[in-house]
């Protein structure tokens, strides 16, 4: 079944950039931006700690920090690069208020901003295609799916409809234009049905309909294969506990082409965090482990294996929060 801490990304469910070699892709830096706290461009690794509403990162460049944010069992995680210094903020969305609470990294000030009502889910992304994360939320209404968008390039509001109340959100970069296009994936009838996903590209207003995966599959976006645009991508998790957990990825490069497959975490125990870790550009297939507190990281251009100590159990990895 659906990873209920995945698709929700709630606390209480767990209690063009260009270097001198390369091209930082668009679709991986928007992902990675949200979960870099110390500006180094790699994603740090971040646990929630319900317990105590604590969040508690190891800095890739080097330290740690921790900071009191957020109320267990009524916010949702919305990390995001608000303000548009290539840095990680704090930040929530309160579902019983529809309030965004937000430390800005570059400031170090506390923003409160209405958008959203109870029941609704937040989307954070950057729609307008300015370097900064965009506040949005989605609500599940007479059987639709309708996207509410806050614009932070001109304060402009967005509605959308888009979807149907049974989808999942799948938002990305999936035209590698820097802009976040609006996104979902359709289960099948049954849960061995294939699944589709609806894209709804930003700058042309074409509509892109995919068939990949299955109903029950969790949808886990990232820039796999390195080409700049957000691959369509799927977990699925195994019949018992202990079964592997698969990762297929439909590479944006050669969509035609055979899947980049993995397997990689265990059904039982793994919250999936994928993100780029090393600062390459590409997402790396990623797992964090309840029963142990690790980080488990591939990377699929080396083959290279890392395994990072952080967390209890019951804690939330933050970066499960794009996962759906």
């Amino acid at each position: 079944m659906k990873n209920f801490l995945a698709v929700s990304g709630k606390f209480s469910l767990f209690a063009a950039f260009v270097l001198a070699t390369c091209i930082h892709s668009f679709a991986q830096v928007g992902l990675r931006n949200a979960m870099d706290m110390d500006g180094d461009g790699k994603a740090d690794y971040t646990i929630f700690r319900p317990s105590n509403n604590f969040w508690y990162i190891l800095k890739s460049g080097g330290g740690i920090a921790q900071q009191p944010f957020g109320v267990a069992n009524e916010d949702f995680i919305a990390p995001g690069d608000y303000d548009g210094d290539r840095k990680g903020d704090f930040a929530v969305w309160r579902d019983t208020t529809g309030l965004w609470y937000r430390i800005n990294s570059a400031s170090s000030t506390f923003t409160v901003h209405g958008w959203g009502q109870t029941g609704d889910e937040p989307v954070p992304r950057d729609y307008d295609g300015d370097g900064k994360t965009d506040m949005a939320v989605v609500r599940r209404t007479n059987g639709v799916m309708i996207w509410y968008i806050f614009r932070s390039s001109n304060n402009g509001i967005e509605t959308r409809q888009w979807g149907v109340m049974t989808d999942f959100t799948a938002p990305g970069d999936y035209n590698g234009d820097g802009t976040y296009d609006i996104a979902v994936q359709r289960p099948g009838a049954t849960a061995d049905a294939p699944a589709t996903f609806y894209v709804l590209n930003s700058g042309s207003g074409n509509i892109e309909t995919i068939t990949w995966g299955l109903s029950n599959d969790l949808v886990v976006p990232g820039d796999y294969d390195k080409d700049g645009k957000t691959d369509i991508a799927v977990v699925r998790e195994g019949t018992t506990p202990t079964s592997d957990l698969t990762w297929i990825v439909r590479r944006s490069s050669n969509p035609t082409g055979p899947p980049l497959q993995r397997t990689w975490g265990v059904t039982g125990t793994d919250l999936t965090v994928q993100n780029d870790y090393d600062g390459d550009g590409q997402t790396e297939f990623a797992v964090w482990r309840n029963s142990d507190g690790r980080f488990y990281i591939f990377n699929n251009v080396t083959n290279g294996i890392s395994v990072i100590q952080w967390g209890v159990a019951n804690d939330f990895p933050v970066a499960s929060h794009d996962t759906h």
